[in-house]
C-alpha cells in the first residue's frame, strides 16, 4: 500500500522487526500530518514516510508527473532504502500524538499575535486616510482615548469609521485575552511537572538572560526534544546551514539552504540580536564582534545568521549535555 499527497509520501508494510529505525529528520508538512502512520502503526503495520525533498528527480527541462510515475520513484527508492542504500531517501521520524499536541501553545501564539499586529494596522491605516495619526490602539486605554479622537480639521471621526475602530478593538481584546490564556496555561504546566523533560528543558533554557520562556518553549517543542546525530544535524534541521556551489574551479556560496524548519529559523536570528545586547561578554558575542568590527550593515546582517547557527548547537548542548556555553550569564535556579 502506498499514499502521496502534496509534501510528503508515505509507504507501509507489514512489520518485521529486523529493520532499522528511521532517522529523525525535518517534518514534512502536509494537511493529513501523521495521523494515518500512528493508526497503521497501532493496528501492527510498519509504517514509513519518505521525506519528499530527498527523492532524487529528473533535472530536464520538461519532466512528466503523474500519480502513476511517483509511485514507480516512490518504490524505487525505498526498495534502495530498504536494501540498505541510506542515499536513496530520507526517513522522516513519526511523531507522537502527544509531541505533536505540544507544539499546538506555541505555534497559536504566534499566529495570534500576529493578527493582533493585523488589526492594530488595519486600524492606523483607516485613520491616516483622515490624517489622524499618533494613535495606538494595541495601548490598554486606547477605548477610552477613542472618543477624544479628532481629524486635522477639528472634527470628531466620522460614525462608520468610529463604529469600524471600536469593533477593531473589541477583536483586539479577543485576541489579547487569548495570548494571555495560552501564556497562563503554560506557566501552569511548567510549575506542574517542572521535572518532565521537555518542562525541564524548558525552565533550564529560560535561566539564560535574554531568552524568555515563549522562544524556549519554542525552540524545545520544535527542535531540542528531538534527538540528532551531531551538531550539524541539529543545524541542518533549521536551515541554518549553508549551499555551497561547487564545480571545477568554480567556488560560490549560495546563502542558507532554508530547507529546515522555517519557525526555528525565525526565532534564533531574533535571540541572536538579542543575545548580544545581554550576553555582551560571553564568548559568541565577542566571537561576532571580532568578525563584524569595521563592517557595514550586509556583512553584519550575513553573520548574525552564523551567530544563531552557533547559539542552536550551543543550547542543544546545553540540555542534553549540560554544557553552558562560555560567558553566558543564568539566572539562579529557582
Amino acid at each position: 500500500m502506498a499514499l502521496a499527497n502534496r509534501r510528503n509520501f508515505g509507504i507501509v508494510r507489514r512489520a518485521s522487526p529486523a529493520d532499522p529505525l528511521p532517522m529523525p529528520d525535518s517534518e514534512p508538512a502536509g494537511r493529513d500530518g501523521f495521523w494515518l502512520a500512528r493508526w497503521l502503526r497501532e493496528r501492527g503495520i510498519e509504517s514509513h514516510v519518505i521525506h519528499s525533498t530527498s527523492v532524487a528527480v529528473s533535472r530536464e527541462h520538461k519532466r512528466a508527473k503523474t500519480d502513476r510515475l511517483d509511485l514507480a520513484t516512490l518504490l524505487r527508492v525505498f526498495l534502495g532504502w530498504l536494501r540498505g542504500e541510506r542515499k536513496q531517501c530520507s526517513m522522516v521520524a513519526i511523531p507522537t500524538l502527544e509531541q505533536e499536541d505540544a507544539k499546538r501553545p506555541s505555534r497559536e501564539r504566534e499566529r495570534l499575535t500576529g493578527e493582533k499586529t493585523r488589526i492594530a494596522n488595519r486600524m492606523k491605516g483607516a485613520l491616516a486616510q483622515l490624517g489622524t495619526r499618533g494613535f495606538k490602539p494595541e495601548l490598554r486605554k486606547a477605548p477610552q482615548r477613542l472618543a477624544a479622537l479628532r481629524t486635522p480639521e477639528g472634527v470628531a471621526l466620522p460614525p462608520n469609521m468610529l463604529a469600524e475602530i471600536e469593533r477593531g478593538m473589541a477583536r483586539l481584546a479577543v485576541v489579547r485575552g487569548q495570548i494571555e490564556v495560552i501564556e497562563r496555561t503554560r506557566l501552569e504546566r511548567l510549575h506542574q511537572a517542572p521535572t518532565d523533560r521537555p518542562n525541564a528543558m524548558v525552565l533550564l533554557l529560560a535561566r539564560i538572560i535574554g531568552l524568555g520562556v515563549e522562544t524556549a518553549d519554542m525552540l524545545v517543542q520544535e527542535v531540542l526534544y528531538r534527538k540528532f546525530r551531531d551538531r550539524r544535524a541539529v543545524a541542518r534541521y533549521a536551515g541554518a546551514t549553508g549551499s555551497p556551489d561547487e564545480s571545477g574551479s568554480r567556488r560560490r556560496e549560495k546563502g542558507l539552504a532554508r530547507a529546515g524548519n522555517a519557525r526555528v529559523r525565525r526565532g534564533l536570528i531574533q535571540f541572536a540580536w538579542r543575545f548580544l545586547i545581554f550576553q555582551k561578554e560571553s564568548a559568541l558575542a565577542q566571537w561576532y564582534r571580532a568578525r563584524t568590527d569595521g563592517t557595514k550593515g550586509a556583512r553584519k546582517t550575513s553573520m548574525i545568521v552564523a551567530l544563531a547557527r552557533k547559539l542552536l548547537v550551543a543550547l542543544w548542548r546545553l540540555v542534553t549535555a549540560g554544557e553552558v556555553p562560555e560567558g553566558v550569564v543564568m539566572r539562579p535556579a529557582a
